[in-house]
């Protein structure tokens, strides 16, 4: 069994304030996190470091592509994206926030320390702003613009 150091009562709280602000997205991460933390998964950590960031963007591509893959959008939707302007403009935003992501991840990747800022603003603009939580990816490209990458 893990140590109950200050990194859990961290968590913890962490965990607590996402509740409270509706962040179930973080709040189920930090939960994650802490069974891991408190079970022999701890071990796993060293992998989940290295490969968390990979499988979430992949998860998350599968699910915007599940329209496509099961039909309900077909080739006639997708080539009508090319012709109304605020389609068009749609697939040029599309690609322009990619490329915010990317940035976002080397930017988190060079500045780990980033992510606690990112994570404490999400949860700023959910509880008092009537935000939803998109994402620190994006937040971090977009902070990447201001800063730099690294």
């Amino acid at each position: 069994m893990a140590n109950l150091d200050i990194t859990f009562f961290v968590l913890l709280a962490l965990a607590a304030l996402c509740y409270v602000t509706n962040n179930n997205t973080v709040t189920f991460a930090i939960l994650l996190l802490l069974l891991f933390k408190l079970t022999p998964l701890s071990a796993y950590f060293p992998m989940l470091s290295k490969y968390g960031m990979t499988v979430g963007i992949v998860i998350l591509t599968a699910a915007v592509m599940v329209p496509l893959a099961n039909g309900s959008m077909g080739i006639q939707e997708m080539l009508k994206s090319f012709v109304h302007w605020k389609s068009l403009l749609a697939v040029i935003v599309g690609i322009f926030v990619s490329w915010l992501g990317m940035r976002g991840v080397s930017l988190m990747s060079a500045n780990p320390m980033i992510v606690n800022g990112l994570i404490v603003g999400t949860l700023i603009g959910v509880a008092f702003l009537k935000g939803i939580p998109v994402g620190p990816l994006i937040a971090a490209g977009m902070l990447s613009l201001v800063i730099g990458k690294s």
